[in-house]
C-alpha cells in the first residue's frame, strides 16, 4: 500500500512539472516578444543560436481589424445554363488567387446564388487599399498560352558594373568602419542590433548557430573560424557571397555527418519541378525500378547521364556532400542510414522517384558563429533573370471551352481543348515551332499546366495529358475555361469598415472579456473556498492554452469568436461546479474528503460529458451550415468545450488529489466549508 501510495505522489509530482512546463512554453507562445528578449540574451552568451518564436499577433477578422465586405455579381447570360455554376466557381478561384497576392491575411471569397444571379462575396481583413483590391478582383481573368523564351539574356552594361562596384566599395567601407569600432571596445551585441543588415540574425545577436563546412554562402566564415578560437573576433571583415561579415567565434560545436551521394532522378507530370512529361507517375516507378535492379558502381553515372531527369544529370547525378537538414526527409533519412557504397530504391519524394548511390560519408567539426553583416548588390539584384517563357499570340479569347475527358484506349484522364477558328491556325503554328517542347497555359500570371507538345496538332483540338486524377482534371479544366468564358463580374456592394472602429471593437471585447472572466473567478474563490482557488489556477491554464490553440492553427478571431470563447469559459466553470456540489454532497453523507474528491468527479462526469456534447453537436451543425459570423463562434467554442473538460476533469483533479493529504480526514473551513465530525 505504500508503496503504491508512493508511486501516486511521484506521478502527482511530475503531472505538476508537465503542467508547469506546457503553461510556462504556451505563455511564450502568446507573448513571443518577451521569450525572444530571452532568447536573445541566451544566445548572446552562450551562442546556441536558438531560433526567435514568430512575433505574429493573433488573426483578427473584418469586425476587429477593419476591411472591406465586398459583393459581385458575376454576368453569366451569355454562358449555357448547365455550365453556369462551373463558371463562377472558376471565378471565384481566380479572385481567391488574385487577393492571395495581395498578402491580405485570410481572405475569405465565397459563391452564393440568389434566385437566379450568382454572386461572389469578398472579405478582406486588414486591406489598407480597398480601391485597388476592388480594381484587382474585378479584372476577368487572363489565359495565356506561352512558348519557351530561347533569347539569349543581355549582359551587364558599364554604367550597372559601375553601380554594383561602388555600392559593394561602400559596402567594403562600413564593414571596415564596425571591425574598428569593435576593436576601439565597443559591445559587438550591440552593434548587431543596431548596424547588421542580415534582417533574419539582427535580432538575435547576430547568430547563425553552428556553422559547418560545405556551404558556399558560409564557406569563408568557417575556413576564418578553423584558425580561431572562442571569443575571437576578425579584425578585418571577411566576405562572401551576400556580403562583408564581421564576425565573432563561439564555442565548438558538435560534430556533423556529411554524407556524398548521386542519384538518378525520374520525374512524372505532375511532380515538383517537372517539366517532362516523358513519364506517368506509374511508368515513372516501372522505370526507376529497372534502373535500379541495373545499377552498380560502375555504371552508376553513366545511367545518369543517360536517364536521369534531374538537373545533376550532366554531372552523373553527383550531389555533392551534403549533411542533415539539406534534404527533403525523404531522401534524407534514407541515404543517411544507406551504407558507404550501397545502393537503394526507388524512394519517392515530391519531386519524383530515385535511385541512390551513397559514396561516402564524413565527421566535419562545427563552430558556433555570430557576424555583423554589410550587404553586397548582386548581378541578381541588379539584373534579374529573364523570364524562362515568352507570350504568343494565342490566349483565352480563342479557347471555346475546355473539358475533362477519358482515353478510351487507356483509361487515363485527359483534359481536352477546343479552339475557335482563329484560335486553330494560332495552335498549329505554335505546336509546330514548339515539337518535342513544353507550352506553358498561363491564368492569371501563374502557370497551371506545362504539357510537352508530341505532334503538330491543326484540327483545333488537343489534349492535355498527364497523371492526372479526376478531382484535379476538373480543377484545370475549370481553371481554363475561367480565362476561356467572358464571365465579368460587378460590385453591387460594398462595406469598409475602418481600422480604428475594429480596434475599437476589439478593445472592448478584451475588457468585456477581462471583466467577466474576474467576476467568475471571485466567484468560485468566495464561494468554494479553496477548491475554487484551485479552479481559478486550472481556470488559468486553461484560458491560456485555448489562446495557444488559436494562435497555433491560424483562427480568425471575430466578435461572435471571442464571444464564443467567453462562453466557453462559462462552461468550463460549470464543470467544476457540478463537480464541487457532487463533493458536498459526499461529504454530508459522512465519507471522507479523499473518497469525497474521487467519488465527485466520477459522478460529475455523465452530467459534464452530455452537456458538452450536445453543445459540441450544435457547434457542428453551425460550423457546417452557418454564416461565417456565426462560423467563428462555433469554432472558438468548441475548441473552448473539449479544452474546458480537460482542465475540469485533469487539472483540477490532480491539484485536488495533491492537497487533500493536507486537510484533515473531513477538511475544514478552507475546504467547501465542511469539518470533521466529532
Amino acid at each position: 500500500m505504500n508503496n503504491q501510495e508512493g508511486t501516486k505522489r511521484v506521478r502527482m509530482r511530475w503531472g505538476m512539472v508537465s503542467i508547469t512546463i506546457c503553461f510556462l512554453a504556451m505563455l511564450g507562445f502568446i507573448f513571443p516578444k518577451y521569450t525572444n528578449v530571452a532568447i536573445n540574451n541566451i544566445n548572446s552568451l552562450a551562442y546556441l543560436g536558438l531560433p526567435n518564436i514568430s512575433e505574429e499577433s493573433f488573426r483578427l477578422g473584418l469586425d476587429l481589424q477593419g476591411g472591406a465586405h465586398l459583393i459581385y455579381e458575376a454576368d453569366v447570360q451569355h454562358v449555357a445554363i448547365e455550365d453556369r455554376a462551373t463558371a463562377v466557381e472558376g471565378v471565384r478561384d481566380a479572385v481567391e488567387r488574385r487577393v492571395n497576392g495581395t498578402g491580405v491575411s485570410e481572405p475569405n471569397v465565397q459563391t452564393a446564388r440568389v434566385g437566379e444571379a450568382y454572386r461572389l462575396i469578398v472579405d478582406l481583413p486588414g486591406i489598407e487599399n480597398v480601391n485597388e483590391a476592388i480594381k484587382l478582383i474585378g479584372e476577368t481573368p487572363v489565359l495565356e498560352f506561352k512558348e519557351e523564351n530561347d533569347v539569349p539574356s543581355r549582359e551587364l552594361n558599364e554604367e550597372e558594373r559601375e553601380l554594383i562596384t561602388q555600392t559593394n566599395s561602400t559596402a567594403k567601407s562600413r564593414s571596415e568602419e564596425i571591425a574598428a569600432r569593435v576593436a576601439g571596445g565597443e559591445s559587438f551585441e550591440e552593434l548587431v542590433s543596431e548596424l547588421s543588415e542580415d534582417t533574419i540574425t539582427k535580432n538575435n545577436g547576430g547568430s547563425l548557430g553552428n556553422v559547418e563546412a560545405g556551404l558556399s554562402i558560409t564557406g569563408p566564415l568557417y575556413d576564418w573560424a578553423k584558425t580561431h578560437v572562442d571569443g575571437d573576433i576578425s579584425e578585418t571583415p571577411i566576405e562572401t557571397e551576400l556580403g562583408y561579415h564581421v564576425v565573432k567565434r563561439g564555442k565548438d560545436g558538435e560534430s556533423k555527418e556529411k554524407v556524398s551521394a548521386s542519384h538518378i532522378l525520374i520525374c512524372y507530370f505532375g511532380a515538383q519541378g517537372c517539366e517532362d512529361e516523358t513519364y506517368t507517375k506509374e511508368s515513372a516507378l516501372e522505370k526507376a525500378q529497372e534502373l535500379f535492379t541495373q545499377a552498380n558502381a560502375e555504371n552508376f553515372a553513366d545511367l545518369a547521364k543517360e536517364f536521369s531527369t534531374g538537373p545533376s544529370k550532366g554531372a552523373g547525378g553527383d550531389l555533392g556532400s551534403f549533411g542533415r537538414g539539406m534534404m527533403i526527409p525523404a531522401f534524407e533519412e534514407v541515404v543517411f542510414s544507406a551504407e558507404v557504397g550501397q545502393i537503394v530504391g526507388p524512394v519517392e519524394t515530391d519531386f519524383g522517384y530515385h535511385v541512390i548511390y551513397k559514396t561516402d560519408v564524413e565527421e566535419v567539426a562545427t563552430y558556433g558563429l555570430a557576424h555583423i553583416m554589410s550587404k553586397k548588390l548582386t548581378e541578381r539584384e541588379v539584373l534579374p533573370p529573364q523570364d524562362s517563357w515568352k507570350s504568343t499570340e494565342l490566349s483565352g479569347k480563342q479557347l471555346e471551352r475546355a473539358d475533362v475527358a477519358i482515353d478510351p484506349q487507356t483509361g487515363a484522364v485527359q483534359v481536352s481543348l477546343v479552339f475557335d477558328k482563329e484560335g486553330k491556325k494560332l495552335f498549329e503554328d505554335i505546336t509546330r515551332r514548339n515539337l518535342n517542347k513544353p507550352v506553358a497555359i498561363f491564368l492569371d500570371g501563374s502557370p497551371i499546366s506545362i504539357p510537352t507538345v508530341q505532334a503538330v496538332i491543326g484540327g483545333g483540338e488537343a489534349v492535355i495529358t498527364g497523371s492526372f486524377t479526376i478531382p484535379e482534371a476538373k480543377l484545370l479544366s475549370q481553371r481554363l475555361n475561367t480565362g476561356a468564358l467572358p464571365v465579368p463580374i460587378t460590385l453591387v456592394s460594398q462595406q469598409a469598415i475602418g481600422a480604428s472602429l475594429g480596434a475599437e471593437s476589439l478593445v472592448k471585447s478584451l475588457h468585456a472579456g477581462i471583466i467577466a472572466i474576474i467576476l467568475v473567478m471571485l466567484f468560485m474563490v468566495l464561494y468554494y473556498r479553496l477548491p475554487g482557488v484551485l479552479a481559478v489556477i486550472s481556470l488559468s491554464i486553461y484560458i491560456v492554452a485555448a489562446l495557444a490553440i488559436f494562435k497555433l492553427i491560424g483562427v480568425t478571431l471575430t466578435l461572435a469568436g471571442i464571444a464564443g470563447f467567453i462562453l466557453s469559459i462559462g462552461m468550463a466553470v460549470d464543470a467544476n461546479v457540478l463537480i464541487f456540489e457532487r463533493m458536498k454532497e459526499e461529504l454530508r453523507e459522512g465519507k471522507s474528503l479523499k473518497v469525497a474528491v474521487e467519488e465527485g468527479f466520477v459522478r460529475a462526469w455523465t452530467s459534464i460529458r452530455d452537456g458538452n456534447i450536445s453543445t459540441l453537436i450544435t457547434c457542428v451543425l453551425l460550423v457546417g451550415f452557418g454564416a461565417s459570423f456565426v462560423q467563428g463562434f462555433a469554432a472558438t467554442l468548441s475548441i473552448g468545450i473539449l479544452l474546458s473538460m480537460f482542465s475540469a476533469i485533469t487539472i483540477t483533479r490532480l491539484f485536488l488529489r495533491a492537497i487533500v493529504p493536507l486537510f484533515s480526514r473531513y477538511g475544514n473551513r478552507l475546504f467547501l466549508g465542511f469539518t470533521e465530525k466529532k
